[in-house]
């Protein structure tokens, strides 16, 4: 029974590569179906973008009322706005974004794409002549890569408001003196790991979820197993990949000292 688990993962894996060789193959072929990413780009970020703001605005608010007492009892509240958007910025705006994508992105990609391969539109569509893979697979992902960055800059704009109203739940602090609180830690090489990652997420998720549906069996059930599993290894996926970006920025401060 584990060697057959272990086989199918390997399984799962080696097609999983197969399936990203032939996407990043198809996005550079043209013709380019650019009317279907720009359309696909609108369902995924601007749909999902009341989600990510109502999470955004829980995290920041949340995590500087639990902060702060910390803070208060070593003297150091002044350091609040700089420790929450440090926090924001490098690791928990990108990983929560990331992860609520996954659910709500990944999800309805691998339902979507395994839909139409249990009721054969795939099928039809090779059949009359259009690209399945560069149609509705290279464009969905184009679309995710694109998109999750921005939608990662959008929440952690709206985590900083969070963030500012409760620190003012305790207290009185002006805008630009928040902002310059929380901008000081901040340096050039913060954001440059934290961008790119966000690109690799989005790509990522969006791989996942294709491959889910594009790849699901026959029946009503491969349906709902497809979203699942997207939503499983996506989130997984997001967790190694983000362990490996930030085990290969320490090592790259690690050389520059």
């Amino acid at each position: 029974m584990k060697n057959d688990q272990g086989a199918n993962i390997l399984s799962d894996i080696t097609g999983l590569v197969r399936f990203t060789v032939r996407v990043v193959r198809s996005m550079m072929d043209p013709p380019f179906e650019n009317r279907e990413m720009m359309k696909q780009s609108y369902f995924i970020g601007y749909k999902t973008l009341p989600l990510i703001a109502v999470t955004a605005f829980i995290l920041g608010l949340v995590l500087t009322l639990q902060s702060r007492p910390v803070l208060v009892d070593f003297g150091a509240e002044s350091l609040l706005p700089g420790m929450i958007s440090v926090s924001i910025v490098r690791e928990i705006g990108p990983v929560v974004t990331a992860l609520i994508c996954a659910g709500k992105i990944g999800s309805g990609i691998g339902a979507e794409l395994g839909s139409m391969k249990v009721t054969e539109q795939i099928d039809a569509m090779e059949v009359s002549g259009t690209n399945p893979m560069k149609y509705l697979v290279s464009t969905r992902v184009l679309a995710t890569t694109l998109m999750l960055p921005i939608l990662v800059f959008f929440a952690d704009a709206i985590a900083f408001v969070g963030s500012y109203l409760a620190v003012n739940l305790h207290g009185e602090i002006a805008p630009q003196l928040f902002l310059t609180n929380a901008f000081a830690p901040l340096h050039f090489y913060d954001l440059i790991p934290a961008t790119i990652k966000t690109f690799i997420f989005g790509f990522a998720i969006g791989v996942i979820g294709s491959y889910k549906g594009y790849t699901a069996g026959f029946g009503t059930e491969a349906v709902g197993r497809a979203a699942n599993s997207a939503v499983v290894v996506a989130s997984v996926a997001i967790f190694i990949i983000d362990m490996l970006v930030v085990e290969l920025q320490h090592s790259m401060e690690m050389l520059n000292f």
